[in-house]
């Protein structure tokens, strides 16, 4: 009998083994997440808010007071629709310039969502302050969030008007 012809049943068994470890394998590294949820009707346009506070004065008994007042404006941008969820930025204005940055919403329904985000939106935070715009770094291992955060940080700043 020729070589070729003999039937192999041990390497047959050994192919079929490694296939189904295989497929098992990538069929539990999976991921699931929950699919986004559509965005509110009012989340498409940015809202603004703002108070006034006195500057605090001299403390000088003369009599001569300025009445300037500083003005802080909140304003908060647009809802973006990532592959993992919605994120939405809130900013705070004081006098011209970026003073706060908060994230009103980001993927965090699942644990792993959480250990991301909760290296990602310190770090998107204090990029955001320094540069005093949307023209950040992005993070590694949060590509979606960051871009999401990026775009939601400028829909806020053209609403504020920077």
């Amino acid at each position: 009998m020729h070589a070729l012809k003999k039937s192999r049943p041990l390497r047959r068994v050994v192919l079929a083994s490694a296939a189904t470890v295989s497929g098992m394998v990538l069929l539990l590294s999976l991921k699931p997440h929950t699919s986004p949820v559509p965005a509110t009707a009012d989340a498409k346009s940015p809202s603004v808010s703002s108070s006034s506070a006195p500057s605090s004065g001299s403390g000088s008994s003369s009599g001569s007071s300025s009445g300037t007042k500083t003005v802080s404006k909140a304003v908060t941008g647009d809802t973006v629709q990532t592959r993992w969820g919605p994120v939405q930025v809130r900013v705070t204005i004081l006098s011209g310039r970026l003073t706060d940055v908060t994230a009103v919403q980001y993927p965090s329904d699942n644990p792993r969502d959480q250990e991301i985000n909760s290296y990602a939106m310190p770090q998107l935070r204090r990029e955001a302050l320094a540069a005093q715009s949307a023209d950040i770094d992005m993070v590694s291992g949060a590509t979606y969030t960051s871009t999401g955060y990026k775009q939601s940080l400028q829909s806020a700043l053209d609403s504020a008007g920077l």
